[in-house]
């Protein structure tokens, strides 16, 4: 009989034990849906649709280090958003770099030569 109470009281102590450790290890992990460093905010239109808003909520939703770079909004300057991203990078210094790299190939593609230049808008 002590045998089998000693077991029961260990295994309800280690079930205890697992469940509080379980959502600490979760939470550790991952960061997705986080902002992250945000170091201006980005203009995101209102249009789900549109490929920057797309972009900075695939970012929002990555599970690892990340970045989104954007041209910031002025109203006097310009009159266009062009973004960058890179999801689940190894490191945040190597996401930002693949962000601006991004972000300066659709200025590119855009033959764009004057309005913002790109800046990392928010990284994790």
């Amino acid at each position: 009989m002590k045998s089998r109470t000693g077991k029961q009281v260990a295994t309800t102590i280690f079930a205890g034990l697992l469940m509080a450790a379980v959502p600490s290890a979760g939470m550790a992990g991952t960061l997705t849906g986080s902002e992250g460093d945000k170091r201006f905010p980005p203009a995101l239109s209102g249009d789900p649709k549109s490929p920057c808003t797309k972009a900075y909520k695939a970012y929002v939703a990555a599970s690892g280090h990340s970045a989104y770079a954007t041209t910031p909004y002025s109203r006097v300057v310009s009159l266009y958003i062009l973004c960058g991203a890179h999801l689940n990078a190894p490191s945040q210094k190597v996401a930002e770099e693949l962000a601006m790299k991004s972000c300066l190939a659709t200025r590119a593609h855009y033959k764009v030569t004057n309005g913002g230049a790109c800046e990392i808008a928010a990284s994790k």
